[in-house]
């Protein structure tokens, strides 16, 4: 999709659809952002997540459900209702045509894949990470420029390729200095999202409005203030899928906090280039209430 009147029209499409998900979003209100009629745009967005507007605005809505059952005790009916759903009923049929189980039976299912989660993580790492902390912070409002990857996060060279693309660019408008500050967020839970679904945004922090029009699939967002529990993983990006599974097998069911639906963000406190794999530093940022 090399016309960039395209491009343009998609990306505030796509910004419009990260904001307003949970609501009811017509035909019309697609229209109007898009400047395009809803068939020419849906075979755009069509040709970029292989999927159409509608299903992709219901399988956000069902797997952020999903993530509230996942991480929280709150009432089904309750959730139903946060994800736009007026009847709970719907709800459960919807939700059950996308993971084959009922909201109830997910929950269950979840709960018991923690249990066996806390037995199967290393004993040995978990001796090793016993001492490991936690801060709890408020992230101011963040202006960035950002690149999605598409696909499995364990892809390291496929997000590798995303972050080399994104620095190149930045550079080349001279976005790039000493005090640049890399941060990575994390949109989706992969054992809840198809991997050619899940999204990563490789960014970096920037002055708004930047001085030139953005091109390609680049583009400014803001990510809005919110409340945090940072943890710091020391060591290889792949190490720290590991680092996940200590937070949420043992730290998130004993803090008293409530996850919310945000990405969890990321910040690289080194470069890899010219730092020990076993020296690199990686700021978590899980988003609580």
């Amino acid at each position: 999709m090399s016309n960039s009147t395209h491009i343009d029209r998609y990306k505030s499409l796509l910004s419009f659809l990260d904001k307003r998900f949970k609501k009811d979003i017509s035909i019309k209100d697609i229209e109007e952002v898009s400047f395009y009629s809803y068939r020419n745009i849906n075979r755009i967005f069509f040709a970029l997540h292989h999927e159409t507007i509608g299903k992709h605005i219901k399988r956000i809505k069902l797997e952020k459900a999903a993530q509230y059952l996942k991480y929280s005790d709150i009432l089904i009916s309750d959730i139903a209702f946060n994800m736009g759903y007026s009847d709970v009923s719907a709800f459960s049929k919807a939700f059950k045509n996308q993971f084959n189980c009922s909201p109830s039976q997910f929950r269950e299912t979840q709960e018991l894949k923690l249990q066996i989660q806390k037995r199967v993580v290393d004993t040995e790492y978990i001796y090793k990470k016993s001492s490991i902390t936690f801060e709890i912070e408020e992230l101011p409002s963040l202006d960035v420029l950002c690149l999605t990857y598409h696909g499995a996060y364990e892809n390291i060279d496929g997000i590798k390729k995303t972050w080399e693309q994104l620095v190149d660019y930045a550079l080349k408008n001279n976005l790039i200095n000493q005090d640049t500050i890399c941060l990575a967020e994390i949109l989706d839970d992969n054992d809840i999202t198809d991997t050619i679904h899940c999204r990563y945004n490789a960014a970096i922090i920037v002055k708004l409005p930047l001085k030139f029009e953005v091109e390609g699939l680049f583009r400014t967002k803001t990510i809005a203030p919110q409340k945090y529990i940072k943890f710091l993983h020391k060591g290889s990006y792949e190490d720290s899928l590991l680092t996940y599974d200590y937070i949420y097998a043992y730290w998130m069911t004993d803090i008293q906090f409530e996850l919310v639906d945000k990405p969890t963000i990321e910040f690289f406190l080194n470069d890899e280039t010219d730092t020990p794999t076993d020296q690199l530093l990686t700021e978590i940022y899980i988003p609580v209430k």
